[in-house]
């Protein structure tokens, strides 16, 4: 690894953790793409790079969701009676989503990952915020909730805020206890995605040696080691900055990564 290579994790960790505490999105929003740009830049496995970005965006994840659900559970927002409900379906999910990855193209990953990103652009450009219709579904419910969430947040790399943040809202949990829960569901769904991408990815020809699977350490560890003092930086800032506005900008980012990468 290069000292550009080096610069490049840790910037792209410090932009996750900011951002995570300022706007209250995952990481795996910024990592994946910035990954797909820095494996790209040092050819690091040209054939599996969105595997690549996606497989270690999950593993970086679960430090730094683990430590977020820490910090909410210690304040007592964690409601883990419905963490305990959505937990069967969401590890189902996210291995499915792994599975699903390892039969896909390149170009096909990057195009899934290239639409959600116009998904959480455009949804953080006009979401109003979420009224309850219902109260939480049954266990069978729950279940197929969860597999959702999972499915799709291990196929793109995320903790599955995004996802899981609007959900919890329909279903009558208040905001703050709804990013709470959803940070502790961030947990299992990026441990079992990154062992899912781990397993796909296992034997793979053309893949770095300090990779297992389609997770690549070295990346991991320089996300790790900037993103994890970082994020409360951006819960600090995020009482001190004009968030609405600067989310309006992020936002529009997004829309233009998204259709970049499904235009490549």
């Amino acid at each position: 690894m290069d000292v550009w290579e080096l610069a490049a994790y840790l910037i792209t960790g410090t932009a996750a953790g900011v951002l995570a505490g300022l706007f209250g999105v995952g990481g795996g929003v910024v990592v994946v793409p910035a990954l797909i740009l820095v494996f790209t830049r040092v050819d690091l496995a040209a054939d599996w790079i969105p595997h690549l970005a996606v497989g270690t965006s999950l593993a970086a994840i679960v430090a730094t969701g683990a430590a977020s659900a820490y910090a909410h559970h210690r304040r007592g927002a964690v409601r883990w009676e419905l963490v305990r409900s959505l937990a069967p379906g969401i590890v189902i999910g996210a291995w499915a989503g792994a599975a699903l990855a390892g039969v896909l193209s390149d170009e096909w990953l990057k195009r899934i990952f290239g639409a959600f990103l116009l998904y959480v652009g455009s949804q953080m450009l006009l979401r109003r915020p979420e009224t309850a219709v219902r109260e939480p579904p049954g266990t069978l419910g729950m279940l197929a909730a969860g597999a959702g969430i999972g499915a799709l947040s291990s196929l793109v790399g995320i903790g599955g805020g995004t996802i899981t943040v609007p959900f919890l809202s329909r279903v009558g949990v208040d905001m703050r206890r709804a990013v709470a829960t959803s940070s502790a569901c961030g947990v299992p769904i990026a441990l079992a995605g990154a062992l899912g991408f781990m397993a796909a990815g296992w034997g793979r020809a053309g893949l770095p040696a300090a990779s297992t699977g389609f997770v690549y350490w070295p990346a991991v560890a320089g996300i790790l080691v900037a993103s994890v003092p970082t994020a409360p930086l951006g819960a600090h800032l995020a009482h001190r900055l004009p968030v609405q506005q600067l989310k309006r900008v992020f936002a529009v980012l997004l829309l233009v990564l998204g259709g970049r990468l499904l235009m490549v």
